[in-house]
């Protein structure tokens, strides 16, 4: 019964945040004159309403997931990552570029592919932990200042010594992997391909991990009090290394099956302007870091997204409604976090003063 009130009470927050970026879109969409329920039900229609827009949902809602999930394991450990667009980015750009010059079968390709991506994710993501264990640099400042080099180095490679000179020299891309070492689709001449379930399948194990496992148990402690983890035994260090690299394999991974299972090539830009990373730390915040949460929470985020687009051919009403959704729940999120941080602060002076 005390399991089923948490879970409750859990879900109050996300809901009120719902109940209120719904009622900014509402009133963004009466500007425009169209019916507000005929304007969401297009929006449903557009997202869930027949198989094709279900699975371009799903596919779009693949990325993000698994950028939350790898946010969401740093955030319950206590440590910001906010590089994980940088981490995407090299995790794609290794993946393309392995899949194209990696000798062997299609199947060869494909997983030695993946594994590039989540390592190259990975060591990014490390260097910033490293930084803070060796000369104390910030994570919040290091993560976040490493996508620009992240991107900026990315889009070098696809410019001048890995670009694709057989087709449009006008873009910056990678050339084509080849088909045998695409991820595969699961529906015949639909866009969701096999991420998906990849992504489902690790936010399960992260589930358990966190609930079942001693590695779970110390991330979860050092993220709640890291003075009682350090004075139980816990090795701040270590649980921030593993943390990070793990956090950045996953980011790396949201890039590389964009890059084997959509794009087939690693694009300039393609990865960063639809805002993949923001997207799934909203998604993490939004879910309180739950990893399950954060999956749910990244599905709904896209079908925002992919709904908006059906909106606006409908209707009247621009795409651009998703973005005042989103930035209503960022709005609330930000203040309900705000009020915590300084709630805390407050009961901390207090309880120095009263010593």
């Amino acid at each position: 019964m005390k399991q089923w009130k948490q879970t409750l009470s859990s879900l109050i927050h996300p809901l009120i945040a719902l109940l209120i970026g719904f009622l900014a879109g509402a009133i963004a969409i009466s500007v425009t004159g169209t019916p507000i329920l005929q304007a969401y039900q297009e929006m449903w229609t557009g997202a869930f309403g027949n198989l094709y827009f279900l699975t371009s949902t799903l596919a779009r809602s693949t990325p993000i997931i698994l950028l939350g999930l790898g946010i969401s394991l740093a955030f319950r450990s206590g440590y910001f990552n906010l590089g994980a667009e940088g981490q995407m980015v090299l995790g794609a750009v290794a993946a393309a570029l392995t899949a194209l010059y990696m000798p062997g079968s299609g199947i060869v390709k494909l997983l030695a592919a993946m594994a590039a991506g989540m390592i190259a994710g990975g060591l990014w993501s490390l260097l910033a932990a490293w930084m803070d264990a060796k000369f104390k640099v910030n994570l919040l400042i290091s993560t976040l200042l490493l996508n620009y080099i992240a991107s900026l180095f990315a889009g070098y490679l696809v410019t001048e010594p890995f670009k694709d000179t057989t087709g449009s020299a006008a873009l910056a891309q990678s050339r084509m992997i080849e088909q045998g070492a695409w991820l595969p689709k699961l529906f015949a001449g639909m866009s969701l391909h096999a991420g998906f379930v990849l992504a489902v399948v690790i936010a399960i194990l992260l589930t358990l991990l966190l609930r079942y496992t001693v590695f779970g148990y110390e991330l979860k402690i050092t993220g709640q009090n890291p003075l009682f983890a350090a004075y139980g035994g816990v090795n701040r260090t270590r649980v921030m290394i593993l943390c990070m690299l793990t956090s950045g394999a996953l980011a790396g991974l949201a890039g590389t099956v964009e890059v084997l299972g959509s794009q087939y090539r690693y694009i300039d830009g393609s990865l960063t302007a639809p805002g993949y990373a923001w997207t799934g730390l909203m998604a993490t915040l939004l879910a309180n870091s739950n990893p399950l949460g954060t999956t749910i929470a990244a599905v709904f985020l896209a079908a925002l997204q992919t709904g908006a687009m059906g909106l606006e051919r409908n209707t009247n009403v621009p795409l651009e409604i998703s973005s005042v959704i989103q930035a209503a729940l960022i709005l609330f999120i930000s203040a309900r976090f705000t009020y915590s941080f300084l709630k805390r602060r407050k009961e901390e002076k207090n309880n120095g003063a009263t010593v």
